[in-house]
């Protein structure tokens, strides 16, 4: 039987035992779809819940969805899963990447790769055509991504793609990152679980690059017209996001029309590689202060933490920290070893980046994350962390409980409300381009968020409905896997109303996949694995209600100013703008909307567990099964046999 949109195989890896098999991707793509989707259910079928991070029992997943591969769309997009070191305690993660390897694991054969055991010695994995090879990896052990990656490129042919782990990864730093073809990177802490499995890299090869879809000519009219809507160039909080200059060129996905922050950037050493978006801009305003003058700084900066595997989010947090801390008298130079003196120059943060990597001296202690660092330095030095981010719900209160209910980040969520309200700002500002009026955004806010009450960011009302749509949306959006810059389709500059359309995805998969499918066939989706992942979370330890909560600070310390959007400015219900400078998350309001969430998910409100009827409404019976066999179904907590004590 053909499988449109899918290589139809996904590769299973034994490194104890140096076996690999084929399985068919038909056994998950029709309840999950593909990328988050098939990892959370492989997680939930083979990962004990008791499982430690680096064991041999945890799966490391790599999972590509039916898009991949078909071009212009945005859609090879590609993800990483498994259970993670970070955050604590370790649970099930993800990280999520661009560049061009996901579509040429398609194209060579499979839509996913399953990794499990541990291998006695560095290895790395060649997929090529139908085929894989575990083969010995120890001359590449200790090098850094880039180079392994080059390395592999000599050996295997210039046209590889590979992903690596570097150092940090290797040395189980718990937020060490993978790094891949176009140094496509994902944050979530995995690098340290190929790193325990003593896998050093996967390099994909395919000779024939072509995908099958069922229905060529309606995608060819959905191709034309996504084309049409000059996807990916937004303007926001009054900047247009499109890197240029002379030692600037585009560098984007596979296929992709480009037309976004990814770029591949020469510095004047002749040195290149991928700057963009957050991890080109974490070390920029030490290196400015420090320098006094712009310069290739910040892009070796970004290059060290690609090399050696680090997450640039996690580690612009611990500068932060770090830098409070010394301010502070808490550290000193001659205790860390860091030249705290220099903050901002390359010395510093390549003494930084090194030892973290390699855990060596105070970089031992920062490896483990900047909580457990800080606890171990004591109350003073956990008393200056902070909860920072541009997406915060001081500042967007619908994010609030996005974030509550997260293992991670949840990057793509956020953005579907923080890059909206950033183009609102734009049209504030009177930017040239800018489109999404306050008339425009209570219409977005109506079609995508199910009230225009959404749009009024100075009340609670409509969050939570808001809240459950954009779960359900970006999780479907993570098994297709999309592009988060460009999707979902919420604004159209050249509609009448100026407002996206939000079947748009359910169309392209259709087309793509020959399965008859609706917007809210999606969604539901999204929806089920959205559940999916709740469960996996309740069975390692999240205890419902209890857990679904955002930091203190949030609640009690007033919002200051924004990463992003200095002034804090949002709308109000009329649209009027009003900033939250001084705003706190009220704790009374954020469990009433936690409640009015709980019953819209018809999960017990009392505990924020599951129940069997939304369960079994989605085709989940064996984890409601499971669930109530453990306690930790609404209803039988306390009365299974495997149920926690509280």
């Amino acid at each position: 039987m053909a499988m449109f949109g899918y290589a139809g195989k996904i590769l299973r890896v034994d490194l104890s035992s140096r076996k690999t098999e084929s399985v068919s991707t038909l056994d998950y793509a029709d309840q999950l779809i593909g990328g988050r989707g098939i990892a959370a259910k492989v997680y939930w079928d083979e990962v004990p819940p008791d499982a430690e991070a680096t064991h041999a029992d945890n799966r490391l997943i790599f999972a590509t969805g039916p898009l991949a591969g078909v071009p212009v769309l945005g859609g090879s997009r590609w993800g990483v899963f498994g259970k993670s070191l970070h955050p604590v305690p370790g649970r099930f993660c993800y990280g999520n990447f661009g560049g061009r390897w996901g579509a040429e694991l398609k194209f060579a054969g499979y839509d996913a790769i399953i990794v499990h055991g541990t291998s006695e010695r560095p290895v790395y994995l060649f997929v090529y055509d139908g085929h894989a090879d575990i083969r010995d990896a120890s001359a590449l052990w200790g090098k850094g991504s880039v180079e392994t990656r080059e390395t592999l490129k000599t050996e295997l042919g210039s046209t590889v793609k590979v992903v690596a782990v570097g150092p940090a990864g290797e040395n189980t730093v718990s937020t060490a990152c993978l790094t891949a073809e176009n140094d496509a990177s994902a944050s979530g802490g995995l690098g340290a679980v190929m790193g325990a499995k003593k896998l050093k890299a996967v390099a994909v090869s395919a000779t024939q690059k072509a995908l099958k879809v069922a229905q060529p000519d309606r995608l060819r009219d959905l191709t034309t017209r996504f084309r049409q809507l000059d996807r990916g160039a937004i303007t926001a909080w009054g900047t247009d996001f499109r890197m240029t200059g002379p030692n600037i060129k585009k560098d984007p996905c596979y296929g992709c029309l480009g037309n976004c922050l990814r770029v591949l950037y020469t510095a004047e050493n002749g040195k290149q590689g991928k700057y963009m978006c957050q991890s080109a801009l974490f070390y920029q305003p030490w290196a400015y202060r420090y320098y006094g003058t712009a310069n290739d700084v910040p892009f070796y900066a970004n290059r060290l933490c690609d090399d050696y595997g680090l997450d640039t989010w996690s580690l612009e947090l611990m500068l932060l920290w770090l830098n409070r801390c010394y301010r502070n008298g808490i550290v000193t130079e001659h205790d860390t070893g860091l030249p705290f003196s220099k903050l901002g120059s390359l010395e510093f943060i390549q003494t930084l980046v090194r030892m973290i990597a390699t855990r060596e001296g105070f970089g031992d202690v920062l490896a483990r994350g900047m909580a457990e660092a800080a606890a171990s330095l004591g109350t003073e030095a956990v008393s200056r962390l902070k909860h920072s981010d541009p997406y915060e719900p001081r500042l967007y209160v619908t994010t609030a409980l996005l974030w509550a209910i997260a293992p991670r980040e949840p990057i793509q969520e956020l953005h579907e409300v923080g890059l909206l309200i950033a183009q609102w700002v734009s049209w504030l500002k009177k930017v040239e381009g800018a489109h999404v009026t306050s008339d425009v955004l209570r219409a977005i806010a109506q079609k995508f968020w199910g009230s225009k009450k959404a749009a009024d960011f100075t009340t609670w009302e409509g969050k939570a409905l808001a809240a459950k749509r954009i779960q359900d949306r970006q999780y479907a959006k993570e098994c297709l896997i999309l592009c988060d810059w460009i999707w979902p389709i919420m604004d159209n500059k050249y509609a009448a109303d100026g407002v996206g359309d939000p079947t748009f995805e359910s169309q392209i998969f259709s087309a793509v996949t020959g399965r008859d499918m609706d917007e809210e066939g999606l969604y539901t989706i999204g929806e089920r694995v959205f559940n999916l992942q709740r469960a996996i979370l309740l069975r390692e330890g999240w205890r419902g209600r209890q857990d679904d909560r955002l930091p203190d600070e949030w609640h009690d310390s007033p919002l200051k100013t924004g990463i992003t959007n200095p002034e804090c400015l949002v709308p109000g219900k009329r649209g009027e703008a009003v900033s939250r400078k001084g705003a706190v998350v009220d704790r009374e309001e954020f469990e009433r909307a936690k409640e009015e969430y709980y019953r819209l998910r018809r999960w017990d409100v009392g505990s924020g567990l599951q129940t069997a009827r939304c369960l079994h409404r989605l085709g989940l019976e064996d984890v409601a099964a499971d669930l109530e066999r453990r306690g930790l179904l609404a209803g039988t907590r306390g009365r299974g046999p495997d149920a926690r004590q509280e």
